[in-house]
């Protein structure tokens, strides 16, 4: 980024998009658009040439589509991608291009009339910004999921204390969560001894499908939550984009999800605050809370609650993070139980069960 500009290339098939998108970026004094294409080969060409700092990508092009484009691009000089698209139409495309190592998405209206595209301006202008500040080197594209983690070793054998009083694992991530969602959650083994429920700032629309990909490569079950899931081992619960994730205690003992829009006054919705204090108020001391790479500080106060009622909380060491910035949070407010890197992560929270 020369002089802290971000120079950026957008890429989309329709030439009003493209101008559209454009200005918007171009209302931001930190960004300069240095190129547009119309597709993905061309996309190519101008980046091998004008060498930007992010790219807006569509991803329904032809000839060359967005996830085409990414395959070929990030293996040989990866770049911070945003997805630009129409939800509806392409989420499993948007899953690939996530998979393929894009970092950021933003929702593109069904009706391009100027208003409507308009109404992104300020959510593409951020995301740009957050992408420019990426690690491209945490992310490790369309890897196969390591197997998982084996119990029962010294290794991994925590006390009987902790073991008697851990009642649930909450994981909060955003920018490259899916990413490293991926290599996670395959790792905890089938007898995994705790219920685990994950809030992961993604678009409506996307969640359910990602929960779905995950359960293909997981031992354990993974779902998207719906309401009035019982909470158990065994089952990985993504809360639903657009919805937040909490949990509600029975007469009989038994905890159930329930998902509501409320707390209306949150950055996210779902937000990870908003789980961590729940799990807080109906689990107490049996919180383990995983806070991994994203911008922001979503979840510092959940965590600070998880802290006051006896939990524990985990953090994503910078050196994995794509964006340290939801672990930075926890770790300066002095919140951190134990930081570790990403491939490790799985045995330090075995070790904490």
């Amino acid at each position: 980024m020369a002089g802290g500009v971000i120079r950026v290339l957008v890429v989309d098939d329709s030439a009003f998009v493209r101008k559209v998108i454009a200005q918007l970026l171009r209302k931001s004094p930190f960004i300069e658009v240095v190129g547009t294409a119309r597709d993905g080969s061309e996309a190519l060409e101008l980046t091998e040439r004008l060498k930007p700092d992010v790219i807006t990508l569509d991803l329904v092009m032809a000839p060359m589509d967005g996830v085409a484009f990414l395959r070929q691009q990030m293996p040989k000089h990866p770049v911070p991608v945003v997805i630009c698209s129409v939800a509806h139409e392409t989420g499993e495309m948007a899953l690939d291009a996530f998979d393929a190592g894009a970092v950021e998405f933003v929702q593109k209206p069904t009706a391009l009339a100027t208003d409507k595209l308009l109404e992104i301006g300020d959510e593409l202008v951020a995301k740009v910004k957050t992408a420019a500040s990426v690690r491209m080197s945490a992310l490790r594209p369309e890897t196969p999921p390591p197997s998982p983690v084996q119990t029962g070793t010294a290794q991994h054998a925590g006390t009987a204390t902790e073991a008697a009083r851990t009642s649930i694992l909450v994981i909060g991530v955003s920018t490259g969560g899916p990413q490293a969602l991926r290599r996670l959650i395959p790792q905890l083994p089938a007898d995994f001894a705790v219920p685990v429920a994950i809030v992961l700032h993604m678009p409506v629309g996307y969640t359910e499908l990602f929960a779905q990909r995950l359960n293909e490569i997981s031992t354990l079950r993974v779902v998207e939550a719906g309401e009035g899931n019982v909470v158990e081992p065994g089952t990985v619960l993504l809360a639903p984009a657009g919805r937040h994730l909490t949990f509600v205690r029975g007469a009989d003992g038994v905890v159930c999800t329930h998902l509501d829009v409320r707390p209306i006054d949150t950055q996210h919705r779902p937000a990870v605050d908003v789980l961590f204090r729940s799990a807080a108020k109906v689990y107490g001391d049996g919180v383990v809370a995983v806070v991994m790479t994203g911008m922001g500080s979503d979840g510092l106060a959940g965590a600070q609650q998880i802290k006051a009622s006896g939990g524990r909380v985990i953090t994503e060491a910078e050196s994995s993070c794509v964006v340290y910035g939801m672990p930075r949070a926890i770790d300066e407010a002095g919140l951190t139980d134990v930081s570790a890197p990403l491939e490790r992560l799985p045995s330090v929270i075995l070790d904490m069960l």
